[in-house]
């Protein structure tokens, strides 16, 4: 007879089939999720404000349970790594946030791999240890875990977020900006004939030189400089001007979540949270602003950061 596998056996085969699984369904939702943007973008293009504002919340709740499917996947993942400290009676302290929040999210999502998960958690720790992690008595259970499984409409101010993104993701004008007017046609021609007409031969004279030089063709010479003028403006532009020093640092943006709609990168200065998590940064006085700074001082604010 083939030896009967053990608990932390099967734990860890079903922790395996449960983040492959969490892993999909967030790629399905994210391919989803684009269409279902693009759609959202022809409504507010064609106008129809109120029929896409009721439909993003679909996208809304999609969002939310990626991101929910995201953290559940951490937490398998933590599990599977420290596999060998749940086989103790009692649950370890530094594994009980995700042991309950996974018992806690497990039966309201359509994981079937966490269920197994699950059963074999409260097989391990019992009846009572399931139920304080389903009531969350003790508040073990993650904040955003419970946040993102609660029930309840969006805000205004989130869907109307997810509008503005999305249009903004698109190249849609919403919501409708203003156009300035041009001045009208007749008062460009009376400012024209106003210049042409100067007092003897200044202006009214240079006025006509111009004209007439228009009028000449081009030569061989003078099209070729104008066709690489045309070329460089259609190039891309550089990102940074020449004999800039560029930065050695590149920074990746924020996606946008459910909780931060508007993601915005700072690239001129860092805003730290707190006076407290400030590094100091001891510049010379004949370093300039701005300058990238020396090997010395990238030490020297790593160490500070270490020592938080």
């Amino acid at each position: 007879m083939p030896p009967t596998a053990t608990w932390q056996t099967k734990l860890k085969v079903q922790l395996k089939l449960a983040i492959a699984r969490l892993r999909m369904v967030q790629q399905r939702d994210e391919q989803l999720g684009k269409t279902h943007r693009r759609a959202m973008a022809q409504l507010l293009e064609a106008g129809k404000v109120d029929s896409a504002t009721i439909r993003v919340e679909n996208i809304i709740r999609s969002d939310i349970t990626s991101e929910l499917h995201e953290l559940l996947e951490l937490y398998c993942e933590l599990l599977l790594a420290r596999a060998g400290l749940l086989e103790g009676p009692v649950c370890d302290p530094g594994l009980e946030e995700a042991v309950k929040s996974i018992l806690y999210a497990a039966p309201k999502t359509e994981i079937k791999e966490l269920m197994t998960v699950r059963t074999l958690l409260a097989e391990k720790y019992g009846k009572e240890f399931v139920l304080a992690a389903m009531d969350n008595t003790d508040g073990k259970v993650n904040e955003k875990v419970v946040k993102k499984l609660s029930v309840e409409a969006p805000r205004r101010e989130l869907v109307t977020g997810y509008l503005e993104e999305i249009a903004k993701a698109y190249g849609v004008d919403w919501p409708r900006r203003e156009v300035s007017s041009p001045p009208p046609p007749d008062l460009l021609d009376e400012d024209l004939e106003g210049k042409g007409d100067g007092d003897g031969d200044g202006a009214g004279g240079g006025g006509q030189a111009q004209r007439n030089d228009l009028d000449k063709p081009l030569t061989e010479a003078q099209r070729k400089l104008s066709l690489g003028e045309e070329q460089m403006n259609r190039a891309t532009p550089p990102s940074a001007k020449l004999g800039e020093p560029k930065s050695p640092l590149m920074v990746t943006p924020p996606r946008m979540t459910t909780d931060n709609v508007h993601p915005k990168v700072m690239m001129g200065s860092i805003e730290l949270k707190s006076k407290k998590d400030e590094v100091p940064v001891v510049r010379k006085k004949s370093e300039p602003e701005g300058s990238v700074p020396d090997i010395g001082d990238l030490e020297r604010r790593f160490a500070a950061l270490k020592k938080r």
